[in-house]
C-alpha cells in the first residue's frame, strides 16, 4: 500500500534532539523503502533542507535564548491550506504542543472527507520538561492539561518503551497505547579502523587502554554528576582508564569543573559536540563501555546504538534504557548510586568481562531503525485498512 504519512515534530536538523533523529530515521526509512513521507516542523531562519523528501517547514518564533528551539504557528491559514494540498493518508506526531495543533487543526477545517487518522508517539517525558521551562505554578498545570489532552486527541498513542508507558499514565493519561520501541540508524558493524585510530591519536590514547563513554547532552538530568562520583571511586580502586564526553548543554562548564575537583582533570575528556553521525559511530566503536545511568530517558536509543558497535552499557536497574539488557550478560544494571556503579565497573574490568559483554550487546540489545519503521508500516496500513470498513 503506497501511502503520505506527515510526520509531525516540534524539532528537526539543525537542531539536534532524540525525538529529532527519531522523526528523521522515520522519514528515511519510509522513503527509502514503503512510501512518501512530508517531515511538517516549524521553519528556522537561513536553513535550507536538502533530503529526498519533503521538509515542509511553517512559520515560527523564537523562544528564550538558551534553548535552540523555536515555537511553530500551527494557526496560519497559510500553512493549514498548503498542508491540506498535500493529500496526507494519515498523520504521525511526535511532539503534543505545536505539532499537534497543527494536525488537529488540519481534521477540524472539514476539507477532508472524513478524520485523517492521528498517531502520537510519546517519546520523551514531557511533564519533566514543562517543570523545568515554566516557572509559574499555575501555568505549569495549564501546560501540563493541555500536552495531555493533545495526547489524548490521538486515535492510537504508541510509547517507546515499557517504562515510557508507565510514564506517561503517571502523567495521567488513562487510555490504551503500544509499545512501538524507536531503533539506531547504525548498521551492526564497528567504525573502520583508521576513524579509530584516529581517536587514539588526538587524544593519545593506548589502544589497549580502557575507554569509558558518554554521548549525550552536558545536563545534571542526564545524571552526569552519578557518572563522574562513580569515576572517582573507580579511579580511587586502582583501575586505569580513560573517560570520554562527548556531547554539549549549558551545564558543560561547571560539569567539566566538577570533574577536576573529583581529581578526574587527566582521565577525563569533554570533546563538545559532534554532529557527524559517523565520528559519533568511532567514538562507539573506541569505547569499551557506555556509560548512560539517565532515569530521565524514556527508550535506550544510544543504548542500541553503542550496541551496534558491540559496546555494552551500564546502566541504571529499572530504568527505561535497561529494557531488554540482562545484568552481567548482555550489560551492566547497577543501583542508582556511586558506590554500587562503582562495584560493577570494577569487577567487569578485573574480570575482563567487557569484551564478552558488548559482543553480547551486539546480539541481544541492537534494534535497527528498518525493523522499527517496519514494525510501524504495518500499524500504518492496519488503522488505514480498519477505516476503510
Amino acid at each position: 500500500m503506497s501511502l503520505k504519512i506527515g510526520l509531525f515534530n516540534d524539532s528537526f536538523p539543525p537542531t539536534i534532539d532524540g525525538v529529532a533523529n527519531a522523526v528523521k530515521s522515520y522519514a528515511e526509512n519510509i522513503e527509502q523503502r514503503y512510501g512518501t513521507p512530508v517531515v511538517i516542523t516549524p521553519k528556522y531562519p537561513h536553513v535550507v533542507d536538502r533530503y529526498p523528501y519533503e521538509v515542509y517547514r511553517y512559520s515560527s518564533t523564537g523562544v528564550w535564548n538558551k534553548i535552540p528551539y523555536r515555537v511553530g504557528n500551527p494557526f496560519s491559514p497559510t500553512t493549514i491550506n498548503e498542508l491540506l494540498k498535500k493529500h496526507l493518508d494519515l498523520f504521525h506526531v511526535h511532539c503534543p504542543f505545536a505539532s499537534m495543533v497543527l494536525a488537529r487543526q488540519l481534521n477540524a477545517t472539514g476539507v477532508f472527507q472524513k478524520h485523517i487518522p492521528t498517531i502520537f508517539t510519546y517519546h520523551t517525558k514531557f511533564d519533566i520538561d514543562i517543570d523545568k521551562f515554566v516557572r509559574n505554578r499555575p501555568l505549569r498545570k495549564v501546560a501540563k492539561q493541555f500536552c495531555l489532552n493533545n495526547i489524548r486527541y490521538a486515535d492510537e498513542v504508541w510509547v517507546v518503551s515499557k517504562g515510557a508507558g508507565r510514564d506517561l499514565e503517571q502523567f495521567g493519561y488513562k487510555g490504551e497505547y503500544l509499545v512501538m520501541p524507536n531503533g539506531t540508524d547504525y548498521d551492526h558493524e564497528k567504525a573502520p579502523q583508521p576513524q579509530i585510530d584516529e581517536i587514539n591519536r588526538l587524544y593519545r590514547l593506548d589502544p589497549n587502554e580502557t575507554v569509558f563513554l558518554f554521548v549525550g547532552r552536558m545536563m545534571w538530568y542526564k545524571n552526569l554528576q552519578l557518572i563522574l562520583d562513580t569515576l572517582q571511586l573507580t579511579a580511587k580502586a586502582g583501575v586505569p582508564f580513560k573517560a570520554i564526553f562527548v556531547g554539549d548543554g549549558v551545564d558543560r562548564p561547571v560539569i567539566e569543573q566538577y570533574a577536576k575537583n573529583l581529581g578526574l582533570g587527566d582521565r577525563t575528556i569533554f570533546t563538545g559536540a559532534i554532529y557527524d553521525r559517523e565520528k559519533i559511530k568511532a567514538y562507539f566503536s573506541r569505547a569499551n563501555l557506555f556509560l548512560f545511568p539517565s532515569t530521565y530517558d524514556t527508550s535506550g536509543l544510544v543504548v542500541r546504538e553503542a550496541a551496534s558497535c558491540d559496546c555494552a552499557s551500564l546502566l541504571v536497574r529499572g530504568s527505561c534504557a535497561a529494557e531488554g539488557v540482562q545484568d552481567g550478560v548482555s550489560g551492566l544494571l547497577a543501583e542508582e548510586n556511586a558506590e554500587n556503579c562503582a562495584k560493577k565497573l570494577v569487577e567487569a574490568v578485573r574480570q575482563n568481562a567487557l569484551e564478552n559483554l558488548g559482543k553480547a550487546a551486539g546480539e541481544k540489545v541492537y534494534y535497527s531503525w528498518s525493523q522499527a519503521v517496519d514494525k510501524a508500516w504495518i500499524r500504518y496500513e492496519k488503522i488505514l485498512q480498519s477505516r476503510k470498513k
